[in-house]
């Protein structure tokens, strides 16, 4: 096979995005270095089901959800001043039905919309020069060190007079940093993120909702295989994101663990698949829920 050729197959595994359910996100492989001028458009579909709290200030007791999930995605790889990077643009929409008891009576909502879009540019700081594809032939992978900068743009559906809502009418900011190492056939990698909100001056009507800064710890390990294939065991933990309603703080300290298992396999040099398994677990408040995601990516350019 042409070292070309096989440079292709292993690429499509790199920048899937990973199904935006909630803030702790699973994203494994996001440092690998990928050659300049390379673009990617995704589309993906994701069903969850369980207590998913789409905003952890809702008052609602035992939330049983069912959510249907896509969104579209489009990636390029750039050089950043000498480095590698990537700039990508995230737009979601979801439809499903939420039940619960709000201060003890049955609630229940059905809803369907858009989210609220995102974009992002990720940058290697340590380990990952941009290259160009016929420099790329001779990298090879070792320890990569990047950043990360996404805005959640508030645009998503929302109803002020509704608890549950798909856009979260407030601006989000969610900084990343991480370290990948490669062994052999294996990656070890590691991220922390940071998500500052801004306020919802709209929260039930006029209320304003203000949230503190959410941290995110994860790890992946991974396992390279043949013909650019790669499988991928996935641990998040989620902890703060106290909200206050009119400055008063409410009972809703984030507590949760997440995992994740993600199994991605090129069918052709251009196209690319992706099987996302995921389930969350709470401690004290935020998501509890099991998932499953699917997506199809597209590569052009050079």
């Amino acid at each position: 096979m042409h070292i070309k050729t096989k440079i292709l197959l292993v690429l499509p595994l790199l920048l899937f995005v990973h199904l935006p359910l909630q803030a702790q996100e699973l994203e494994p492989r996001a440092l690998t270095n990928v050659p300049v001028g390379f673009n990617f458009a995704v589309v993906g579909y994701g069903y969850s089901q369980g207590n998913i709290l789409l905003d952890p200030a809702i008052p609602i007791e035992d939330l049983d959800s069912q959510l249907h999930a896509i969104f579209a995605a489009y990636v390029r790889a750039i050089n950043f001043f000498g480095l590698s990077g990537k700039l990508d643009v995230i737009v979601p929409a979801a439809f499903g039905d939420w039940t619960g008891f709000l201060e003890g009576e049955g609630a229940s909502r059905k809803i369907d919309g858009l989210g609220d879009p995102r974009v992002r540019l990720s940058v290697n700081f340590v380990g990952a020069p941009a290259l160009r594809l016929s420099e790329y032939q001779k990298y090879q992978q070792k320890t990569i060190a990047g950043a990360a900068m996404q805005i959640f743009v508030p645009l998503g559906k929302h109803d002020p007079s509704k608890l549950i809502n798909l856009g979260s009418n407030r601006w989000t900011i969610r900084s990343q940093i991480g370290i990948a190492r490669t062994f052999e056939k294996w990656i070890v990698e590691s991220y922390v993120d940071l998500w500052i909100f801004t306020n919802n001056m709209q929260f039930l009507e006029d209320l304003k909702l203000s949230q503190n800064p959410l941290i995110t710890a994860k790890v992946h390990l991974v396992r390279t295989m043949r013909k650019g294939r790669w499988i991928a065991l996935d641990v998040g933990y989620g902890f703060g994101g106290r909200t206050s309603v009119e400055d008063v703080p409410r009972d809703t300290y984030i507590s949760t663990f997440r995992f994740g298992l993600t199994l991605a396999f090129p069918v052709s040099p251009k196209h690319t698949l992706k099987l996302v398994g995921a389930s969350g677990v709470r401690l004290q408040k935020g998501p509890d829920f099991d998932a499953l995601a699917v997506t199809y990516q597209y590569r052009w350019g050079s």
